[in-house]
């Protein structure tokens, strides 16, 4: 009896997962060939569609841009509605040099000239002298990559829907069979992502772009609809465009991937170091210091960056409300003088009023600063007046990025926020405290005819902390807590109340205290 035999079974039936996954080539873009999980699918069509100003041509053009530069895959652009000179032009404000490229023969720009007017419907229509004319652009620089800028302009004229589809179905099977990775740019019209409703049946990969307005503030997103053999982020991601080009915010890119430290980092205030076990927090951790206005809390900021700068490490600090010369000036009248170390260069202000940009050019400016100073210290101050650009949720989604940004590379962030008197004490107005490792209230207390600074540890994960509040004055010196002061009652005396209460404590106490020393 011959034993049975058993048969082998094969990757991707159900055994096992396949071992080729799709080839991608991946667009250098920041942020997108994360959420497409390293590009678009190489060999195979992309569409990227969406309304007039969206950024479906710069996005297109620079997938072609860093595919030359940085993976060495020349690319072929063609036009239907902007000459080449306009395209030079446009890709100036990104920092491209298309002549040049072009010069060497790794660039190849054409622009085919329709005329809408003059498209009309008499006979048969197909796309064989496109096809002509593409295949020898491909083949006079052994292009890799290519972009049709935009295809609605071909079937302007046609009102035949099934003749159209068969034209971009041979068109999207003519660019396979060439190997090339393309870009297909399409107008979204109304309620279909293109003017036809059509492309995107025959698309492997559909990128969605929309531009937003709210509050006066323009916001452009991204979302990839369809991804064929590839997982890849569905949820809609905010980009943005400027003079370094194309970045994308993938909201789910960072997640919870960092090291927690088990260093401790000064606070810069001796009192407030006792209070989180004379250790001050970890390094890395996110510190949010809350109150009403005027309880202290860019004091209390400035101290820790000084305290950073003291110790040789870098500090970038964010001004939402004051100048670098208001904060400079106004730090001296407690006796921190950041001047030295700004011409140090270990400390750095980046002053900008929230509504100069959107929360997404916010975002993106800081990661840049960051990444390219590289501090050990940041300072936030305050995040609430983001508000200003952006609802309540938009904002505590982008402080979430900022803090994952920082936890990867081991920064410690402190964050300012300013608190509505007359609600709930532990409360911030953004709801933020629980994105953050440790939480500070201030606190200004009024009590026979004065008005009184406290401080007082809501949170600190991972660390031992007082359960105190503490009194705290502004000095010539800086920020001081004061010692705590009780009454026979147990209650704590502060302001004058305190002040009253030592001479009496002094008097009760029959022992004699050598000069110059503390007990």
């Amino acid at each position: 009896m011959t034993a049975p035999v058993r048969r082998r079974k094969r990757p991707g039936n159900g055994s096992r997962p396949a071992t080729r996954p799709l080839a991608k080539a991946p667009t250098g873009i920041p942020g997108l060939d994360e959420i497409t999980n390293g590009g678009l699918p190489r060999g195979r069509p992309t569409l990227v569609c969406g309304g007039a100003g969206c950024g479906k041509t710069l996005l297109a053009m620079e997938f072609l841009v860093r595919g030359t530069l940085e993976y060495d895959e020349p690319g072929v652009f063609m036009s239907f509605e902007e000459t080449a000179d306009d395209l030079v032009e446009n890709a100036q404000s990104l920092g491209f040099d298309l002549r040049r490229l072009s010069a060497r023969r790794r660039l190849l720009l054409d622009y085919v000239q329709l005329e809408r007017d003059k498209l009309t419907e008499s006979g048969e229509y197909d796309l064989e002298g496109l096809f002509i004319r593409l295949g020898h652009a491909i083949e006079t620089i052994h292009a890799k990559r290519v972009v049709l800028d935009t295809i609605d302009v071909l079937f302007s004229g046609l009102s035949d829907r099934l003749l159209v589809r068969a034209e971009l179905a041979r068109l999207f099977r003519w660019l396979k069979t060439k190997r090339v990775t393309a870009i297909v740019t399409g107008e979204r019209d109304g309620e279909h992502l293109t003017r036809h409703g059509l492309e995107e049946y025959v698309s492997d990969c559909v990128i969605l772009l929309d531009q937003r307005v709210m509050e006066q503030s323009a916001t452009r997103r991204l979302r990839i609809l369809k991804y064929r053999g590839s997982a890849h982020g569905g949820n809609e991601m905010p980009f943005l465009i400027d003079d370094h080009g194309v970045s994308v915010l993938p909201i789910t890119s960072l997640g919870l991937a960092h090291q927690a430290s088990s260093a401790h980092l000064s606070t810069g205030v001796a009192g407030l170091d006792a209070m989180f076990g004379r250790k001050g927090f970890f390094r890395g951790n996110s510190v949010l210091v809350s109150g009403t206005a005027g309880t202290g809390k860019s004091s209390l900021a400035a101290q820790l960056a000084e305290a950073a700068c003291r110790r040789g490490e870098r500090c970038l600090y964010f001004a939402f409300e004051e100048s670098a010369s208001q904060i400079t000036r106004n730090m001296r009248s407690i006796g921190i003088d950041l001047e030295p170390w700004a011409r140090r260069d270990l400390l750095r202000v980046h002053a900008q009023r929230p509504t100069a940009l959107g929360l997404e050019a916010h975002l993106v400016t800081m990661h840049r600063l960051i990444d390219d100073w590289k501090p050990r210290v940041v300072v936030v101050d305050p995040v609430t007046n983001m508000i200003a650009v952006g609802t309540e949720i938009e904002v505590k989604a982008m402080l979430a990025r900022l803090i994952d940004f920082m936890k990867l590379r081991q920064i410690t962030g402190l964050f300012t926020s300013l608190t509505e008197g007359g609600g709930a004490a532990e409360r911030t107005d953004l709801g933020v405290s629980s994105l953050m490792d440790v939480w500070m209230l201030l606190g200004n207390l009024e009590a026979n005819g004065e008005r009184n600074r406290t401080i007082q540890i809501v949170k600190a994960r991972g660390m031992a902390h007082s359960n105190q509040v503490r009194e705290f004055v502004m000095t010539n010196r800086g920020v001081k807590l004061l010692d705590v002061s009780r009454r026979a009652d147990g209650s704590v005396a502060i302001g004058s109340a305190r002040d009253a209460r030592q001479p009496q404590a002094r008097a009760a106490d029959p022992k004699p205290r050598r000069r110059g020393v503390v007990k």
